[in-house]
């Protein structure tokens, strides 16, 4: 049905199980989110998957191999809030000391260190252009393949550069379909390097004129999400709609043990994720934002 409303996701960085199950758990997390966030269950998620990681990885991460698989948390109720503006971490505050730094000499050591040693799948996407137009591809497909349904991307890590830049590529070519919500999660938009590679081919960072809205959701304690607030960097597009940021909570705990705060699955199963995927699912595309604890771009 092409006026139904659809999800669309996309996976961020390092290799991933294969696509079948890889979007199988993507869409177990978000019914298990709306279950115990608002008491809800669609049994009939309208949900694709764009899927890079074969693009970049000779073979899908294997069962034997996956230390962080989808499953679901203990407990029954809601998962926990960030109930307002967190306030920033050490992490957060030194590297914003040392951003302004390297911004003033214009030598990005700390951010090439990151993105090296951290986040190599987005070292690979500026070294290898083939791999990083192939990865636009995937989603620009998929954005014309859906154009004129409500859409909804639904971007984690890597994947909202992709989408960010898939979109104003588009938006040059004046093929950029309307995107009704674009919810980033745990987003590297903000570290400088990448703020200055998207300036060099883009032009002024703003929000894709397409977009009627866009949630960053972000727990402080990913180190994907220091730097700038999404707020202060991307600037309104030409309808007036700026990035509104969200602190969350990324429960998601590794089944033998640990945290990580940058997971898929932790993020997508927030309340602030719920929210905004009931609202879009219940018609409210376009609205005012969905409660939502954060700062929203001026």
């Amino acid at each position: 049905m092409q006026d139904r409303p659809l999800i669309l996701g996309i996976h961020g960085l390092a290799n991933k199980p294969p696509r079948e199950e890889k979007q199988a758990w993507w869409v177990a997390a978000i019914r298990e989110g709306l279950r115990r966030n608002l008491g809800e269950d669609p049994a009939d998620l309208p949900f694709d998957f764009v899927y890079w990681a074969d693009l970049r990885y000779d073979a899908p991460l294997s069962e034997d191999h996956n230390r962080e698989p989808y499953y679901p948390a203990r407990g029954r109720g809601p998962f926990p809030s960030a109930d307002g503006a967190c306030a920033p971490t050490l992490t957060d505050r030194l590297y914003r000391i040392v951003e302004w730094a390297q911004e003033k000499t214009g030598h990005l050591v700390l951010d090439d260190f990151i993105i090296e040693h951290r986040l190599d799948d987005l070292w690979g996407y500026y070294e290898d252009g083939t791999f990083r137009e192939a990865a636009r591809e995937r989603l620009r497909e998929a954005l014309l393949q859906h154009a004129g349904r409500p859409l909804m991307i639904a971007a984690h890590s890597m994947g909202s550069l992709i989408a960010y830049d898939a979109m104003r590529q588009l938006e040059r070519d004046g093929r950029c379909p309307h995107i009704d919500h674009f919810v980033t999660m745990g987003a590297p938009l903000g570290l400088a390097e990448i703020k200055h590679r998207l300036a060099e081919e883009h032009g002024a960072l703003q929000v894709p004129y397409a977009v009627a809205r866009w949630s960053n959701l972000g727990d402080r304690e990913d180190l994907a999400t220091v730097g700038t607030t999404l707020a202060e960097a991307y600037v309104p597009n030409a309808a007036g709609v700026g990035v509104t940021d969200c602190p969350v909570v990324n429960a998601y705990r590794r089944p033998r043990g640990g945290v990580n705060p940058h997971k898929s699955y932790g993020y997508l199963r927030t309340p602030e994720f719920s929210r905004a995927v009931a609202a879009f699912l219940d018609g409210e595309r376009g609205a005012a934002p969905v409660e939502m604890s954060g700062v929203e771009g001026a």
